[in-house]
């Protein structure tokens, strides 16, 4: 079993930058991918970025590709988003997600991920 617990979302003006960062409990965490998606009102929930078990890969849907960033480090079982260049789009609540598979294949779908976090709200006015 694995606790998502994010942290670093807020209120940042078009243009900025935040880091959302995701701690996870357990031993496995390096056992997982991990991924972060997120929900603007009104809409269905979307991928955002996910990162392979080992860190190698990565992975990003275009709309942020070259602006946001997906790190982890397993050593203290932390995954990371820095997010720069936010823009009002990118408003929504931001969720962590471990998913028991490795490669590509399955990183850009929420069915695939087994735990999620709560959620961190991330508003970005224009």
């Amino acid at each position: 079993q694995v606790q998502l617990v994010e942290s670093g979302g807020g209120l940042v003006q078009a243009g900025g930058s935040l880091r959302l960062s995701c701690a996870a409990s357990g031993r496995t965490f390096g056992t997982y991918s991990m991924g972060w998606f997120r929900q603007a009102p009104g809409k269905e929930r979307e991928f955002v970025a996910a990162v392979s078990r080992t860190g190698a890969g990565t992975y990003y849907t275009d709309s942020v590709r070259g602006r946001f960033t997906i790190s982890r480090d397993n050593a203290k079982n932390m995954v990371y988003l820095q997010m720069n260049d936010l823009k009002p789009d990118d408003t929504a609540v931001y969720y962590c997600a471990a998913g028991d598979f490795s490669g590509s294949r399955y990183a850009r779908l929420d069915g695939k991920y087994d735990y999620w976090g709560q959620g961190t709200q991330v508003t970005v006015s224009s």
